[in-house]
C-alpha cells in the first residue's frame, strides 16, 4: 500500500491553525490527524467537531479524526457532519464497538479501530471485515511529545501478518506515538501504511523546514 504522512494538529500552534495546515499541505501531508479529547478516556482535553469544520474549510485533505473518548456513539454524527473522513475508535471507549463502527460507516464516512499498548489485538481481529484503518497506538494515548514505544513494532508486525492472512485483508495500518525520521522506518518495515508525526514535525520550522521533514519522512517509509 502507498505510505502516507499524517501531521498531528495537536502539535500544531492552534492561534495560527489555518497557516500551519496550509504550510502541512505545501509539504506534501496526505491527510491530517486530529485528536479529540474528553479528559475522561484519557487525562487530557483537545478540540471539537467544530475544529474540524475549520479545517474543511481551508483544505481539501482527508480529515482522520482520533476520538479519544468515553460513549463515542453520541459524537460520531456531530464528528462526520463536521468533516470527518475517517472516524477512529478505541475498543475499551464503548460496550459495543461493532455497532459503534457500523454506525461511521452508515453516516459515509470510514472507520477505523484503535488498538492501545495494552490492547490484544485479538480484540478486533472480527472487525477486519468491516474496518478502513487500524491505529496501533505506539505511545500511551492522551499526550503528545511521548517518546516510542518500541515494544510496539512486534505488534504492526503481527497485524501486517493476521492482515496478509484474512480475506478481509484491505484496511490499512496507522501508527501514532514518537514517529520521526527513525522509527517511522521500524515502523513501516513492521507494516505499517499511514505516520502521525505531531512533535517531529511542529516546533517552529520554518516552511522549507517542514517540508524538508515531511521528505525526510516520505524517503525513510519508503527505504
Amino acid at each position: 500500500m502507498t505510505k502516507k504522512i499524517a501531521p498531528s494538529i495537536l502539535a500544531a500552534n492552534i492561534m495560527n491553525l489555518e497557516h500551519d495546515v496550509k504550510m502541512a499541505e505545501k509539504a506534501g501531508a496526505d491527510l491530517f490527524h486530529i485528536d479529540i479529547m474528553d479528559g475522561h478516556f484519557v487525562p487530557n482535553m483537545s478540540f471539537s467537531p467544530s475544529v474540524i469544520e475549520g479545517m474543511k474549510r481551508v483544505t481539501d485533505k482527508p480529515l482522520d479524526v482520533h476520538m479519544m473518548i468515553d460513549n463515542p456513539d453520541q459524537y460520531i454524527k456531530p464528528v462526520v457532519d463536521a468533516g470527518a473522513d475517517t472516524v477512529l475508535i478505541h475498543t475499551e471507549s464503548t460496550n459495543h464497538i461493532y455497532r459503534s463502527i457500523e454506525l461511521v460507516k452508515s453516516l459515509g464516512a470510514k472507520a477505523g479501530v484503535v488498538v492501545n499498548p495494552g490492547t490484544p489485538l485479538e480484540n478486533v481481529k472480527e472487525l477486519f471485515p468491516i474496518i478502513d484503518q487500524i491505529l496501533v497506538m505506539t505511545v500511551n494515548p492522551g499526550f503528545g511529545g511521548q517518546s516510542f514505544l518500541p515494544g510496539m513494532l512486534r505488534k504492526i508486525q503481527r497485524l501486517d501478518q493476521l492482515r496478509q492472512t484474512s480475506a478481509a485483508d484491505d484496511f490499512e495500518i496507522e501508527v501514532d506515538g514518537g514517529i520521526n525520521a527513525g522509527t517511522i522506518k521500524q515502523c513501516s518495515d513492521a507494516g505499517a501504511d499511514i505516520f502521525v508525526a505531531g512533535s517531529y514535525l511542529f516546533n517552529g520550522e520554518s516552511e522549507a523546514e517542514f517540508a524538508e521533514k515531511v521528505d525526510k519522512l516520505r524517503q525513510s517509509a519508503a527505504e
